[in-house]
Order: C-alpha cells, then sequence, then structure tokens
C-alpha cells in the first residue's frame, strides 16, 4: 500500500488522515472579503477533504455561505470584541464552545481574538497557533503586549519571510516557532484556459479600452502608499518619450478616500494624462483583468506583507514590475538572483517613477515569443511555490505536528 508522508506521518491512500475526525477552531473577527478571512476558508475547506470538523468562531460575514458550501461549520461568536471585560468573557465562551465541539486545536488569525484563544487553549491545554498575516504597528508599551499575543503561539505562522522578519525583530524568542507558509492562489480559477475572451471584452469594454490598446494594469484599493501616483508619473514620461496606445488603469475601490481620488485626477490633468490613465473602479473579474493585461505594475511605496497581486498576475501570463520593497520581491524572480533567461518579471526601488518607465517600456518591448516564454516560467514558478494546495497541506502539516507534541506529552 502506497503512502503519503504529511506532517512527519506517512498514511494509506485509503482515505484516512491523522486529521481525520478531529475538530480545529479558528477564530476570526469576520468573515468579509480580505487575505485573512478568504485563508481561513480555504483552510476550513482543506480540513473538510481530509474528514476533519472544521469550526470557524466568527460574526459573520458575506464568506460564511462560502464557508459552509465548502464543508466549514460556522459557530457565531463575537470574535471582533476588543472590550477587555467582553474579552475575558469570551474566553469562558469560547472554552465552553470548545468542549462542547471537542475541538483538538486552536488557530487564531487576529489580535483581539488571539487573547480569546489563548485564554481558551491554555484552559483547556490545546496546542495554539496564530498566523501574521500582515505587520503590526505599535509603539507604546501597551500596544507592543497588545500585538505580542500573535507570536505566543506553539507555532506561529508567517504569509513571508518578510513577515517572519518583522516577527522575529518583534520577539526573537519566537524564531523556533515561526513556520513561513505563503498565501495560496486558486490555480484553477487564475488560469488562461479558465477564462473565456468574452470575459475579457467586457472588461475592456467597461474600461474604455479600444482594440489596438494595451493595458498597464494597477489593481489596488485607492490609497497613497499603493503607488498610483508613481504609476501616474512613469506614464507622464512614457507619454513624452513617445508612447502611444497604451491605456494605463487603476482597478481599485476609493474606500472613501475622496481627498485622494480628487489628488489622482489633478495629478492625471496636470501631466496632460486624460484619457490614457483612468479610473475604473473595483473588479470584480480579475483573473479576466491580469488577462487582459499587457503589464501588471505593483508599485507599492511602503512594504506588502505578501505580493498577492503579482503571484496571480504571473497565473495568467501578465509580465509583472514591482517595487523592490517587503513581500512581493520573494514572488517575482529577477536578477541577479536569476539569470536574464529566467526572470519573471522586474523589480524596481520603490517610489523611483524613472526606474518603474524603463522597467513597463522594457515588458511593452517584448515579442511574442519572448513574452510566451516568460509567462511559461512564471506560471510554473508561482504554482510550484504560491499554490493554493501547497498552502493548505503546509498549514495542516503545523497542525499535526503540535497535536503530535502533545498526545506524546505526559499527563500534567
Amino acid at each position: 500500500m502506497v503512502a503519503r508522508p504529511v506532517g512527519g506521518l506517512s498514511f494509506p491512500r485509503t482515505g484516512f488522515h491523522p486529521l481525520s475526525g478531529r475538530t480545529i477552531l479558528q477564530i476570526i473577527p469576520e468573515l468579509e472579503a480580505g487575505g485573512a478571512e478568504r485563508t481561513a476558508v480555504d483552510i476550513a475547506a482543506g480540513l473538510a477533504k481530509v474528514g476533519a470538523r472544521a469550526v470557524v468562531a466568527t460574526e459573520g460575514g458575506r464568506l460564511v455561505g462560502e464557508l459552509q458550501a465548502k464543508g466549514g461549520i460556522w459557530a457565531p461568536f463575537p470574535a471582533g470584541s476588543k472590550n477587555p471585560l467582553g474579552m475575558l468573557y469570551n474566553v469562558r465562551c469560547l472554552a465552553k464552545l470548545c468542549l462542547d465541539e471537542g475541538v483538538a486545536l486552536i488557530h487564531a488569525r487576529s489580535r483581539a481574538p488571539a487573547w480569546v484563544g489563548l485564554g481558551a487553549a491554555r484552559a483547556l491545554n490545546l496546542p495554539f497557533v496564530t498566523t501574521f498575516h500582515g505587520s503590526y504597528a505599535g509603539g507604546s508599551s501597551v500596544k507592543i503586549l497588545y500585538n505580542s499575543v500573535m507570536t505566543r503561539g506553539d507555532a506561529v505562522i508567517a504569509n513571508s519571510h518578510y513577515t517572519a522578519g518583522l516577527v522575529r525583530s518583534l520577539s526573537p524568542q519566537a524564531s523556533e516557532r515561526i513556520r513561513v507558509i505563503h498565501r495560496g492562489t486558486d490555480f484553477a480559477k487564475f488560469s488562461p484556459s479558465a477564462v473565456g475572451p468574452d470575459r475579457v471584452e467586457a472588461l475592456r469594454k467597461a474600461w474604455g479600452v479600444a482594440p489596438h490598446e494595451r493595458i498597464v494594469l494597477l489593481a489596488a484599493r485607492l490609497t497613497g502608499w499603493k503607488g498610483q501616483k508613481v504609476l501616474i508619473e512613469a506614464a507622464g514620461k512614457l507619454n513624452g518619450e513617445g508612447l502611444a496606445d497604451v491605456a494605463f488603469v487603476l482597478a481599485g475601490d476609493a474606500q472613501g478616500r475622496d481627498s485622494y481620488v480628487r489628488e489622482l485626477d489633478q495629478l492625471i490633468e496636470s501631466n496632460g494624462l486624460t484619457g490614457v490613465v483612468r479610473r475604473v473602479g473595483h473588479c470584480e473579474d480579475m483573473p479576466a483583468a491580469f488577462l487582459a493585461a499587457s503589464v501588471v505594475t505593483v508599485p507599492s511605496t511602503e512594504p506588502e506583507a505578501f505580493g498577492r497581486s503579482a503571484v496571480e498576475a504571473q497565473a495568467m501570463g501578465a509580465p509583472v514590475v514591482v517595487s523592490d520593497l517587503g513581500a512581493v520581491p520573494e514572488t517575482v524572480l529577477t536578477p541577479p538572483e536569476v539569470s536574464a533567461q529566467e526572470r519573471t518579471g522586474w523589480r524596481v526601488p520603490a517610489g523611483d517613477a524613472a526606474a518603474l518607465s524603463q522597467a513597463l517600456a522594457a515588458a511593452l518591448a517584448m515579442g511574442a515569443s519572448a513574452r510566451e516564454a516568460m509567462a511559461t516560467r512564471a506560471r510554473l514558478h508561482v504554482e510550484r511555490h504560491f499554490s493554493l494546495e501547497r498552502m493548505v497541506e503546509d498549514t495542516l502539516d503545523v497542525y499535526i505536528s503540535l497535536l503530535e507534541v502533545r498526545a506524546k506529552a505526559p499527563a500534567s
């Protein structure tokens, strides 16, 4: 009988899994759209597939239906409460929930729920896992203490090597418990073969892009550090150098930042880029958006905790140009780490519009064969390192390892 190793164990391919029949509880404030929320649903689905019970304690949100459809169990819980007395009460409530549901392990994905999860886990002698989905700012002693709960897990998951470095600087004693597990992408969804030409055409029409125009896409919410101003400046340089028939598309919600939107519009107008740089609002169909793009750029001026857009764009075959800052460089292969023939995109200094314009020009100048070869390399690269399956397997490995250790520990 053939066996596959998981978390240091081997189990036969008969449907048995070390987590089968176990109940794993994730706790998160709510299940609205976001990286942490999406990951919670993905892990719940992975647990359900191996026969585990996947409970998510949360206030609710738009992803609850998807959670339940994929085999997860929603446990309505005021996990977002930051009131100290409310959090103390929540520890007792969560402990009771864990006893009622036979929970074997608690996984927290945010600070306030982590304090509650830590209290319940310690009271019941359960393994406790935390995930850093990003960095946490705080200079005061109170804020530092509040943030520190995320380093107190028996395993501390960081969504990138960059984030792991931040965790080590915050809590050097947690170094041995840190496990880097990159955010996973669903490559069945983000696949050129999964997107019909009608979807691409619908987007181009909605964005007012003519058939002969190519698209440089920046897909991010409209906020200063996402680099929209840097792209506008780079577009101005390229326009001044004679680049034509290229639409620079800013796809993203303003989320109430009206003054920033006015700044962008004024910058577009003052650079003579009206009709060249276009704000198109939120985009629901990101696979089609990346497939429509000739180049995708992530010109962030502050560090990103992960590079999801760069990964998804590479999966769709789009050349990418990203800031050499934060975690995004972990997702893109460029010289000098690899040869020029192995590159999957370009990295440029953050905030450097001239460097960005040069990289965009190089990407746009690629011939069909070079572009096709890069698309193939990029797809293989992200499939190897950033798949949804790998994220789920690595996370379940963490659970298995902790449960093994707890099972072997002498009774207190």
